[in-house]
């Protein structure tokens, strides 16, 4: 007798070992199909005709200037002038997706480095391909318009003081689609920063200086002018004859001819941004209007200027309120976007008389009044009286507004995107890990007191609903096939995972599941924490109140159905391999993202193929999960690393009890009483029946024993 126990658990043993090399040899082959396989999918480039045809008048595509680049230009005038660039950001940040590949973005800035607009052109988001569809991506990317990329952006919801107390700009993301979104923006601004530092170098990253009002200096326009704030800028007569020498309009201004010594330009210019300045400049009635104006505008730099000379300040055709015609500036080679503040100007006592106003131009756009800046003032002459040959000149001088008086406010340190994620989904990560670090704690210390509860069923039940509800459709950390696959295209290509750490929720439930791999092998997710599993256990329970007939298929049958999802996973390897891009496509073998993600809003045949799957659970327990599931089988894979057999056997197991193999709806129990972990979902209902002294068959004939040896 002892002998033939010895056989069997010879022949269980040799059974289980090739099972295992199966499972390892299948590993292997689909490691090795990874390691073989092709580049990454990655997004489509754009072509420059497609490209043009998205850019809207009174833009149009210039010349290409780098890679993917383009020089925008503005049309409408007599020639067509450079606005900005245009630029496709996968060449030049090539961020992986979910899918593994890029997402291609078409941006537009203008030479202030302002987002005019902005495209999708090209992605493969599962979640986008067919879920939510393409408009809720797009329309994401209209918030950017206006935006400057020198202003801190972020893609949430402010935490914290709020969006009152906060420079940054909060960018609304797309529900159920927050880590691809995450990815996109991340994306889109490192490639048009990087455009920007390249092709707009005067457009400041840096938070401008502002005025600092706690410095309060008595100062007179005296010390002004004996300190440099105010800066004088003088052209003679003379000088500006020397500029039309030998031009048509040589003598077209007899005044200057006359008085050589004259002045042509007496051009005075003051920072007035910094309360002491204003107040040495300005009349006090002006000043106080200034301060009434900047409280309104406070992120406009207001300069003053008083025109002494001949010249003017402005033609007689000039509007206020508007850009001055004859007067502009640039800065570090860019232009600087100067404004009439449409002020009546009255200078202080001492001050030069002459024509003054106040110009403004943006802070945000770049501009640092501490900074040295070149202003430029048309000069122009008429030769002719019908119809005139106008001619013309342009005279610089440069002006630096004094440090002291500006306060540089600390530059904007982002956080991560992954800060950001985790600060944006605090409430839920605190849920999820208390009841990930409950569930765990009653598995590993308290499962056989659980099973062995008379409500044991109901208490299930309920942590499945709870975790359906709450990890699935409210959290979206249904688990994906996806994911693996993304990791394993990013790892051929040698990218950065970092797309992991957009979706806080799902990692931590995937960080839970590879480490219960070592305690319980794959039953802890499949059993525990797969929304769509929950479902087909709920639809299975629906099918018995309803008394709908069970089918189980033979035990040689379910034996070779349950290696349909090995082949189904090893397919997928092999996509991988050979068409990348069609991923996605077979991912949706997959009914989660229409379950659980989008809620079976989506297109019928979808919808269709889930509610297939939930019907037949009500006759077929959880067919997808035993049979089909490409995630599962990855699961099992993972389950290989499993360091125990947590499932308490006895010697009568199997021959000659078949109750737990027959209660098993899994069929996750061989015939000789051996658990497949592999096929486990850790339903807990073998070992509810190995505890109780009222089921377990062994125990009841060994209570009756003890009786009969009690009444003899």
């Amino acid at each position: 007798m002892r002998g033939a126990k010895v056989v069997c658990l010879l022949v269980k043993g040799a059974h289980t070992v090739c099972l295992m090399r199966r499972l390892v040899h299948l590993l292997v082959l689909c490691v090795s199909m990874a390691l073989h396989a092709a580049l990454p999918a990655q997004a489509e480039l754009v072509s420059r005709e497609d490209m043009a045809a998205l850019i809207v008048p009174p833009y149009a595509l210039g010349e290409k200037v780098g890679d993917e680049v383009y020089e925008l230009m503005r049309t409408g005038g007599v020639e067509p002038e450079l606005a900005g660039y245009a630029l496709q950001t996968e060449p030049i940040a090539a961020l992986p997706g979910f899918s593994g590949a890029p997402i291609n973005i078409m941006a537009m800035v203008d030479l202030e480095g302002k987002f005019i607009d902005v495209k999708l052109l090209d992605h493969n988001e599962p979640i986008f391909v067919s879920g939510l569809g393409q408009q809720a991506f797009q329309d994401f990317f209209e918030q950017y318009a206006g935006h400057s990329i020198a202003t801190p952006m972020v893609v949430g919801v402010p935490y914290g003081d709020g969006a009152a107390t906060s420079s940054l700009v909060y960018l609304d993301g797309v529900t159920k689609a927050t880590a691809s979104i995450r990815i996109a923006h991340e994306s889109l601004l490192a490639a048009t920063l990087k455009v920007v530092k390249e092709k707009l170098q005067g457009v400041s990253v840096e938070p401008p200086p502002r005025p600092d009002p706690s410095i309060d200096e008595a100062l007179t326009w005296d010390d002004l002018v004996a300190t440099g704030i105010a800066k004088n800028i003088r052209v003679t007569n003379a000088e500006l004859q020397t500029k039309f020498a030998g031009t048509l309009w040589e003598d077209d201004d007899p005044e200057a001819a006359d008085d050589p010594d004259g002045l042509y330009l007496d051009l005075w210019i003051v920072a007035v941004g910094p309360h002491s300045i204003a107040r040495a400049a300005l009349a006090p009635d002006t000043y106080e209007e200034l301060q009434r104006f900047m409280v309104i505008a406070d992120n406009d730099e207001p300069i003053l200027m008083i025109e002494a000379g001949r010249h003017g300040l402005v033609s007689p055709d000039f509007i206020r309120n508007t850009a001055p015609d004859w007067v502009s500036a640039t800065q570090s080679g860019l232009p600087v976007a100067l404004r009439d503040a449409d002020l009546f100007v009255e200078v202080a006592e001492g001050a030069p008389e002459g024509v003054a106003m106040i110009l403004r131009t943006d802070r945000r756009l770049g501009f640092d009044p501490t900074a040295e800046w070149t202003v430029e003032v048309l000069a122009k002459r008429e030769h002719g009286v019908f119809m005139p040959q106008v001619g013309t000149t342009t005279l610089t001088g440069t002006y630096a507004a004094p440090e002291r008086f500006y306060m540089r406010p600390e530059k904007i340190e982002q956080a991560p995107p992954w800060v950001d994620a985790l600060r944006n989904r605090q409430t839920d990560l605190i849920i999820l890990a208390v009841f990930l670090t409950l569930l765990t704690g009653v598995m590993a210390l308290g499962m056989n007191r659980l099973a062995g509860l008379s409500w044991f069923t109901p208490a299930r039940l309920a942590v499945l609903a709870f975790m359906t509800v709450f990890i699935g459709w409210w959290g979206q950390g249904q688990l994906s096939i996806v994911t693996p696959l993304a990791v394993m295209q990013t790892a051929q290509a040698g990218g950065s995972f970092d797309f992991l750490l957009y979706d806080p929720f799902s990692l931590l439930i995937w960080a839970v599941v590879i480490l219960s791999f070592i305690a319980w092998g794959r039953g802890f997710f499949c059993g525990w924490l797969c929304p769509f599993g929950a479902l087909q256990e709920f639809a299975s329970w629906l099918g018995r109140l309803f008394r709908i007939p069970q089918v189980e298929p033979s035990p040689a049958w379910d034996a070779r159905l349950k290696y349909l999802k090995y082949v189904v996973l090893a397919a997928m390897f092999a996509i991988v391999a050979v068409a990348p891009a069609q991923v996605d496509a077979v991912a949706e073998v997959e009914p989660f993202k229409t379950a659980i993600t989008v809620w079976f809003v989506r297109e019928w045949e979808y919808v269709a193929y889930a509610v297939f799957w939930l019907i037949l659970s009500m006759t077929l327990f959880k067919g997808f999960c035993r049979y089909v599931c490409p995630l599962g089988a990855l699961m099992a894979l993972g389950g290989l690393l499993r360091g125990r057999d947590w499932i308490a056997r006895r010697a009568d197991c199997g021959s000659p009890c078949q109750l737990c193999r027959v209660k098993c709806a899994y069929g996750a129990i061989r015939q000789s009483g051996e658990i497949q972990y592999s096929e486990c979902f850790q339903c807990l209902d073998c070992v509810t029946i190995h505890d109780d002294p009222k089921q377990c068959v062994p125990l009841v004939l060994a209570a009756k024993g003890r009786a009969l040896r009690k009444a003899a």
